[in-house]
């Protein structure tokens, strides 16, 4: 990307669809240029005061309205101006056109946010969370995403580097008097707030695992033998027939993945390929893709069927537990509720609780895909401990791979002070090791960043923002 500079940028601000697009143009001179191509009924641009609007006209295009926006007062913190025209690609090209004739250049993408980041109306975590919050597709990622442009994990994070900061102040006047051998901290007490820094960093870190769940959408893998009823499940809670629904074993050759939103939470449901013993090649292949998602996956719902004998669903009750992870949430099902009464009759020791006796499962969800019997505790399941944990974290929550990866540097660094404290490291190496936890957390804010990186961040926007 290249480098912010005095010149005039323009590039469309909305999407595709609707009856009106937006036209953002910024930079220094950028008003009088707006000037050179939409005729105002009263005054012109170039001297309006900000936070105006006005009405014009681009001669033979359209008919236009004009926001002003003044510097440092506006999103770039340079001069800027939106023109909001009719959606037409037609008019919206020929804006462009006569916009770019007359002195300005196509924008590059996050060309705006950059020099927003530039002029310091925001930090690169904000920046960051433009983008997030643009994508943003449920509840739980919006607010993620909004909490952070407006400065709530930032907030966090100056409060962690400032208590670093703190620490490092002692560090720095014990090496300027070091001839005279003063302590200006007690050992103890330096050592504690270290290690609640540490603390701090190590859970912010930890919390990326929950921040890019929420972001992109928890992974639940819907796993079971043939004919458990998955695809009809993930029909019954999408309101749609998503996944093909056969009698006939084995239908179900790859995973089939839709987002669902439950609870303002984002959910990327994964119906999978049935779990049994065969020889046919291409079922196989399906068959290991579904044990990784259920590797992959945050929560595992697990669909017994509840019409075979008890005893034929201990195979696929055995081979689930042996892949589960410690971490990953199950939840048990079983299925054809509707259709199990007739076997329960005839079978003794069906009922529910004996049903997970035998399995050796805690609790089982009965469902009717067919009927909906289930379905609300199923999804109630599904949604709850997430929306419980999203409450809990107050949205401050690390979402960007590049921000952990910054905490778990800054980490590495205050375990490396806190050996320095308790042994005999020398003072100078120690600050030394706190000056890098520092400045790995500076990355997070683009305190100190190399512009390569940045343009690389930047790239990653969409044009016009």
């Amino acid at each position: 990307m290249t480098a912010p500079g005095n010149d005039i940028i323009c590039a469309p601000a909305s999407g595709r669809g609707g009856a009106i697009s937006i036209i953002r143009v910024s930079g220094s001179g950028c008003l009088s240029l707006v000037d050179s191509v939409v005729s105002f009924r009263k005054g012109d641009a170039a001297s309006c005061p900000g936070f105006r609007v006005k009405f014009g006209v681009v001669p033979e295009l359209d008919e236009v309205l004009v926001s002003v926006f003044r510097a440092p007062n506006s999103y770039t913190g340079e001069d800027m101006a939106e023109i909001c025209c009719h959606a037409s690609s037609y008019i919206v090209a020929s804006l462009l056109e006569s916009l770019c004739s007359a002195g300005c250049r196509m924008a590059e993408p996050g060309e705006f946010t950059q020099r927003a980041f530039v002029s310091g109306k925001m930090d690169l975590s904000q920046a960051e969370a433009v983008a997030d919050l643009i994508s943003a597709d449920s509840a739980a990622s919006h607010k993620l995403a909004f909490s952070q442009l407006r400065g709530a994990y930032a907030q966090r994070l100056r409060e962690l580097r400032a208590q670093m900061m703190e620490i490092a102040a002692l560090l720095e006047l014990e090496l300027d008097f070091s001839e005279e051998e003063v302590e200006f901290a007690d050992r103890s007490k330096l050592l504690g707030l270290v290690k609640e820094s540490l603390a701090e960093c190590d859970r912010l870190a930890d919390s990326f695992k929950f921040g890019n769940a929420f972001k992109k959408g928890i992974p639940v893998a819907i796993v079971g033998a043939v004919n458990s009823g998955k695809s009809t499940l993930l029909n019954a809670l999408l309101g749609e027939d998503r996944a093909l629904v056969s009698d006939i074993p084995g239908t179900t050759r790859d995973t089939v993945e839709e987002l669902l939103v439950l609870d303002g939470v984002g959910y990327r449901f994964i119906d999978t390929a049935g779990l049994r013993e065969t020889s046919e090649v291409v079922e196989r292949m399906g068959i290991e893709r579904s044990l990784q998602q259920m590797d992959q996956a945050s929560v595992v719902i697990v669909m017994l069927d509840g019409t075979v004998l008890v005893d034929s669903l201990l195979p696929v009750v055995s081979a689930v537990k042996a892949r589960l992870r410690d971490d990953v949430r199950v939840i048990w099902v079983r299925s054809k509720i509707d259709a199990a009464g007739l076997l329960s009759d005839a079978v003794p020791g069906t009922g529910s609780g004996a049903f997970c006796t035998r399995l050796g499962i805690p609790e089982v969800i009965e469902l009717s895909a067919r009927t909906g019997q289930g379905l609300d505790e199923l999804r109630k399941a599904v949604s709850r401990p997430d929306a419980e944990q999203l409450a809990a974290s107050g949205a401050v929550l690390v979402t960007n791979l590049r921000h952990q990866e910054a905490l778990r540097q800054a980490g590495e660094h205050l375990r490396r002070v806190i050996s320095g404290l308790i042994g005999s490291t020398p003072t100078d190496l120690v600050a030394e090791d706190l000056r890098s936890a520092l400045t790995s957390l500076g990355a997070i804010f683009g305190e100190i960043l190399p512009d390569d990186i940045l343009g690389t961040i930047f790239s990653r926007f969409c044009i016009g923002k």
